[in-house]
């Protein structure tokens, strides 16, 4: 009977130990969700800074392009015609 009783209270032990390691996996793994969270946030952020910074890098070299066409017609002609020669020779192997 006494075996019974020991096998019991360990029993109740066990049960203890893994309600309690239940719960503080529990609240890891809710902490892993509030650091993923933030961490999204922060990524999303530094992606629309990155977004802006290439926009109004190409917004520059459209607006120096559109320049140099207007100062340069004749040559920006003959480069087109150039690079459309280019690829065609390319587009035929």
């Amino acid at each position: 009977m006494a075996e019974t009783k020991s096998a019991s209270s360990q029993s109740s032990s066990a049960r203890a130990q893994t309600e309690t390691a239940m719960e503080d996996l529990a609240a890891q793994v809710a902490a892993l969700r509030e650091d993923l969270a933030k961490l999204s946030q922060s990524v999303a952020a530094v992606g629309q800074g990155a977004k802006s910074v290439v926009a109004e890098e190409a917004q520059e070299i459209t607006e120096q392009l559109r320049e140099r066409v207007r100062e340069e017609p004749i040559f920006m002609v003959a480069a087109a015609a150039g690079i459309g020669y280019l690829i065609g020779l390319l587009s035929r192997r």
